[in-house]
């Protein structure tokens, strides 16, 4: 697959993902446990189809100790048993903050309730941040069919 477009060389889109990813890097200075963004991540880019997205998050949380088993079974979270209790508040909240046209009226206030027995104010909207920056790489990477597999842990600082 070729991707419609070299974002790479796009300034418009370099200078956005730049901004974007300076945001990004505010997240990984929260006390929201990178595991679990990582997880969120993960989860929202399987839901929009962003293999690009996806094979990044999947090497860059096994790059950073998680284990292949909790990440293959991220899709099925709500099945498995790796996942703690706040693991799972957070990874209901992805998916309804990523399925907002899907879902009316968006995330319900019981998976709100639920992410806030969990984390504090201040961790939960960094989640609900890494949530909306996630699902704007995902668009993104979709709309331009950017190919996935060859991404290495850390290559984009």
């Amino acid at each position: 697959m070729t991707a419609r477009l070299d974002a790479f060389s796009s300034p418009t889109i370099m200078k956005v993902f730049k901004q974007i990813t300076a945001a990004n890097t505010v997240l990984k200075d929260s006390t929201l446990p990178v595991a679990t963004q990582e997880l969120v991540k993960l989860r929202a880019s399987q839901i929009n189809g962003c293999g690009f997205c996806t094979d990044m998050h999947f090497k860059d949380a096994v790059a950073a100790g998680e284990t292949p088993e909790r990440l293959n079974l991220v899709a099925a979270w709500r099945e498995a048993t790796v996942f703690t209790e706040a693991e799972r508040a957070a990874l209901e909240l992805a998916e309804q903050g990523t399925r907002i046209a899907d879902a009316a009226g968006g995330v319900t206030d019981e998976a709100w309730a639920n992410a806030a027995k969990h984390y504090d104010e201040e961790e939960l909207a960094a989640l609900v941040c890494t949530v909306a920056l996630i699902n704007t790489f995902n668009r993104a990477n979709v709309m331009l069919q950017m190919p996935a597999g060859d991404y290495q842990p850390g290559q984009f600082g």
